[in-house]
């Protein structure tokens, strides 16, 4: 079985990337705005971060589509879950 070999990533760009996003968020959290444009940012920054982590120091992005599938497939639940959950969650 023959592995095809992939450019080795650049960890430190990915690395400098999730700093100045970990920095934007810190600054997302004194803005004056509601509660819930700040909640939408915040979560906004947080899956791009996990996106970055995932593709760059999980592999992902040199992986076969399917295998891509497995790992979004919780992800996915997770947010269904959680939608379908929200009447409970929030009564009226």
């Amino acid at each position: 079985m023959s592995e095809t070999a992939h450019p080795e990533p650049n960890y430190m760009g990915v690395f400098w990337w999730l700093l100045a996003l970990t920095i934007i968020e810190i600054a997302v959290i004194y803005l004056p705005l509601a509660k819930l444009a700040i909640a939408i940012m915040l979560i906004t920054l947080a899956v791009t971060k996990a996106a970055l982590v995932a593709l760059y120091f999980m592999h992902l992005k040199f992986e076969r589509r399917t295998l891509a599938l497995v790992a979004l497939s919780p992800f996915v639940l997770c947010v269904f879950l959680i939608l379908m959950l929200t009447p409970d969650i929030f009564p009226r």
